[in-house]
C-alpha cells in the first residue's frame, strides 16, 4: 500500500516522507539518495550562490531534491537560482515574507516554510506558502517549536488548508504513521539521516548518536556564537565536553563533518528526541524502507 497524502500529489514523489536539511551541509550526495528513494531530499542555501548551484548541477533531472533556507543568513541570488531549478524552496528561523514567496513562485517552484507556532503557520500561509512544516520541541538542530509536536499539528492542521509536513522527533515507521493518522500530509526526518552512509558527519558524531537515548538530548542555547538566542537541541554530552575545555572551547553552531579536527565530542552534535531509532549506519534508502514500509503496514492494519 503507498501512502498517497497531499503531499505527494503535489510534489509527484512516491513516499510523504522529507529529509531535514542541513546548515552548512557540503555535499549533495545524501539529498540526492533520498529523492531518488521516493522522498523529498534537501540540499542547504546556507553554502552560498556559488556551491549551491554546483550542487543542484549535481543533481539528476529526475530526482526530487528542494532547498532549505535560514533567513538570518539568506543569499538572495542563490534563493533565485533554487526557485529556478528545483521543486520546493523552504524557510526557516524568520518572521515568513510575502516578498521571498513571490520570489519563488516566480522561478516555479513551490514555496515552503518551517513554523513552530500555530501564529507563524497561519503568517506563512497568508504569504503565500504552498506547504507548512510543523517543527515540535521534540526536534534535533536549531528548534522553532515550544510545544510537542502532536499538540502543534493538531493546531496547525485546524488553522490552515495546505499541505502539513511534522516535523520533531520522527524516526520510526510507527512515529510516522501516528503522524500521518494525527493529519499531517507528510513527515520530516532529521537524527536518523545524519547517521547515513551518505552523510558526511564525523564517524566519531555517528557512534554518538548510535549509543544516545532520548533522554541524552538537550535543548540548549550554548552553541550560539554567530548565532545567538537561537535554541537548539544536541547530545547533552556534547555541552558537558565542551564546558571541560573551558576557554579552549568554540561554541559556534557547526557541526563535525568527516573533515573535522579536534575534539569532536565537544561540537554541536545535533540530536532529536529520536535518536534512540539510530542503532546502525545504513543507506538513505534503507532509512526510507524502514521507515515507510512500517508506516504503512500499521495504517492498514488500521483501517482493516
Amino acid at each position: 500500500m503507498a501512502i498517497v497524502t497531499r503531499l505527494t500529489r503535489l510534489f509527484g514523489c512516491e513516499h510523504p516522507l522529507q529529509q531535514a536539511a542541513m546548515g552548512g551541509f557540503t555535499s549533495p550526495e545524501l539529498a540526492i539518495a533520498v529523492g531518488e528513494a521516493g522522498a523529498l531530499g534537501m540540499l542547504t542555501g546556507t553554502i552560498g550562490n556559488d556551491a549551491l548551484r554546483a550542487q543542484i548541477d549535481a543533481v539528476p533531472v529526475r530526482a526530487m531534491v528542494g532547498v532549505n533556507f535560514l533567513v538570518p543568513f539568506l543569499d538572495r541570488a542563490a534563493v533565485e537560482a533554487a526557485a529556478d531549478r528545483c521543486p520546493l524552496v523552504e524557510f526557516f528561523w524568520g518572521d515568513p515574507s510575502i516578498d521571498l514567496v513571490e520570489v519563488v513562485h516566480a522561478g516555479g517552484a513551490r514555496a515552503g516554510w518551517q513554523v513552530g507556532s500555530v501564529a507563524e503557520a497561519r503568517a506563512a500561509v497568508d504569504a503565500g506558502c504552498d506547504v507548512v512544516v510543523a517543527q515540535g520541541i521534540e526536534a534535533g538542530g536549531h528548534v522553532r517549536g515550544t510545544t510537542g509536536l502532536l499538540p502543534l499539528l493538531d493546531e496547525v492542521r485546524a488553522a490552515v488548508d495546505v499541505p502539513v509536513i511534522a516535523s520533531g522527533g520522527i524516526g520510526t515507521g510507527r512515529a510516522m504513521a501516528a503522524a500521518l493518522a494525527a493529519g499531517a500530509d507528510g513527515v520530516r526526518v532529521g537524527t536518523r539521516f545524519v547517521a547515513a552512509t551518505e552523510s558526511i558527519a564525523h564517524p566519531d558524531y555517528v557512534d554518538a548518536l548510535i549509543a544516545a537515548t532520548a533522554d541524552d538530548t538537550v535543548l540548549t542555547t550554548a552553541f550560539g556564537d554567530g548565532w545567538p538566542d537561537a535554541p537548539h537541541r544536541v547530545l547533552r554530552s556534547a555541552v558537558i565536553a565542551g564546558q571541560a575545555l573551558g576557554s579552549a572551547q568554540s561554541w559556534t553552531p557547526d557541526w563535525p563533518t568527516i573533515s573535522h579536527t579536534g575534539p569532536v565530542e565537544a561540537r554541536a552534535l545535533y540530536a532529536g528526541q529520536s535518536v534512540g531509532a539510530v542503532r546502525r549506519r545504513q543507506p538513505a534508502a534503507a532509512v526510507i524502507a524502514e521507515l515507510t514500509e512500517e508506516a504503512e503496514a500499521i495504517l492498514l492494519h488500521d483501517t482493516n
